[in-house]
């Protein structure tokens, strides 16, 4: 009835990129997924993205990526929460009636043998705390916007949740 409303996003994580996109309308944003975060009075987050670089040289601030770990994933689960929640919002429809939105949450990089349950749980409540109300994680080729649009993933690849 109001298939409109409902929201889908097309994220893909990796140590060194964070794409998020919506195959409804094709909007994106592709970017290092980097958060500066000024520790004086008290922690503020004051740039995600290309903007966290611009902090680089500042004493106060520190720039973290929370997918940057030798042996998972992820490496601060609240800091990714919040780099989730900045880069989805860029993205969305802010209407009064707009619904949260399903994710289809595509992990890539190089991994040893399958993605743990710990991770994939960890992705789960990252993006729920970012404000998703469904999450399918995929592992295997990018998905295209007709895939991703009717839920059917068809080719090499698996869901893994």
């Amino acid at each position: 009835m109001f298939s409109f409303l409902n929201q889908i996003l097309y994220i893909q994580v990796s140590p060194e990129l964070l794409t998020v996109r919506n195959p409804k309308t094709g909007a994106f944003i592709s970017e290092i997924p980097e958060v500066a975060i000024a520790q004086q009075p008290k922690p503020k987050i004051v740039g995600v993205g290309k903007e966290a670089r611009s902090h680089l040289f500042s004493p106060s601030v520190i720039i973290l990526n929370p997918f940057a770990s030798p042996r998972s994933l992820v490496s601060d689960f609240a800091v990714g929460v919040q780099l989730m929640k900045a880069f989805m919002r860029r993205i969305l429809d802010n209407s009064f009636l707009a619904t949260a939105p399903k994710i289809v949450l595509h992990l890539q990089g190089e991994f040893e043998g399958d993605l743990s349950q710990t991770e994939i749980r960890g992705f789960k409540e990252m993006l729920i705390g970012a404000g998703a109300r469904q999450i399918v994680i995929w592992q295997g080729r990018n998905l295209g916007d007709q895939e991703l649009l009717s839920g059917q993933f068809s080719g090499s690849g698996k869901v893994l949740s």
